[in-house]
Order: C-alpha cells, then sequence, then structure tokens
C-alpha cells in the first residue's frame, strides 16, 4: 500500500468470445507463466463441455457457480492486549469475485480427473448446482464467522 496516493485499478476487458469481463478475469486468474492462449482454450474447452452436458448456455452455469461461492462474510485475526481474536467481516465485492475464482480453480485443479477442462466443467457444474468442495469451502468460510459473532464488536 503506498503512502502518497491512491492505486488505481486497472480495467479488465472483456474476453472476445463471451463478451464477459468476469470470464475474462477467470482466464487471468486460471493462466500459468503466461500462456493466455492455453488457459483460454482450457475454460472454452470446459464451457463447450458444460454446453454437450446441460444443454444450456454454459455462462449461465458458469455465473450461477460463481454466486454459489462467493462469501459474504469472513475472519480476519486482530490481535487485541496479546490475544489474537478471528473477528468476523463482510468481505468486499471485488474480493469476493477474488475469493470465488480461486476456489473454484484451486479445487478443479485438486480433483482427480482426466483433464483440466473436465474437472473445470465439473466445479462449475457441482457449484451451480449447490455442491462440491468450492461451495462446502464458503459454507466453511461462514460458519467460521457465525462461530466468532461475538467477537464482532473488534471491527476494524
Amino acid at each position: 500500500m503506498p503512502r502518497r496516493r491512491e492505486v488505481t485499478k486497472r480495467k479488465i476487458l472483456a474476453d472476445s468470445k463471451y463478451n464477459s469481463a468476469l470470464v475474462a478475469r477467470f482466464i487471468n486468474n486460471l493462466l500459468k507463466k503466461g500462456k493466455k492462449s492455453v488457459a483460454e482454450s482450457i475454460l472454452y474447452g470446459a464451457f463447450d463441455s458444460i454446453e454437450n452436458k446441460v444443454k444450456g448456455s454454459p455462462l449461465e452455469v458458469f455465473e450461477k457457480a460463481m454466486d454459489n461461492v462467493k462469501p459474504v462474510l469472513e475472519v480476519k485475526s486482530r490481535r487485541i492486549g496479546g490475544a489474537t481474536y478471528q473477528v468476523p467481516t463482510e468481505v468486499l465485492p471485488d474480493r469476493r469475485i477474488a475469493l470465488a475464482i480461486r476456489w473454484l480453480i484451486g479445487n478443479a485443479r485438486s480433483r482427480v480427473g482426466k483433464s483440466m477442462r473436465e474437472k473445470l466443467a465439473a466445479e462449475f457444474m457441482d457449484a451451480a448446482a449447490g455442491r462440491g468442495a468450492s461451495v462446502k469451502k464458503r459454507e466453511d468460510t461462514h460458519k467460521m464467522a457465525e462461530a466468532n459473532k461475538a467477537f464482532a464488536h473488534y471491527r476494524f
């Protein structure tokens, strides 16, 4: 964090195929070693797989999955008088999206499957249906925040 002036947020251009900034942001988080074309082919391949299985719009499944994974509350550590408390705080909208993307990609990578396209497609479909590891991660985060509600008055 700079001391002098505010850091300007860079605009992410929408992707070419679906014209969605959220899809472009997901691709940027998916890529490894700067290989954007590989990341695009993985995500678009996952969307094709979803389209074949669900017989609907893959963008709707993707957005539903993102909505089901976005957390509303999280806990942050706050040190007060030698003790560390887990203080529940609301998650900012930009961080909600970042956490959802990170959880979806991480859980898709940890799945046992044939290719990343299939793993990502399966994770999207599970998250859209309200099940899967990403949704469980969000539920665990909410449970942790609910359990530490007594320390909410330590909020920053």
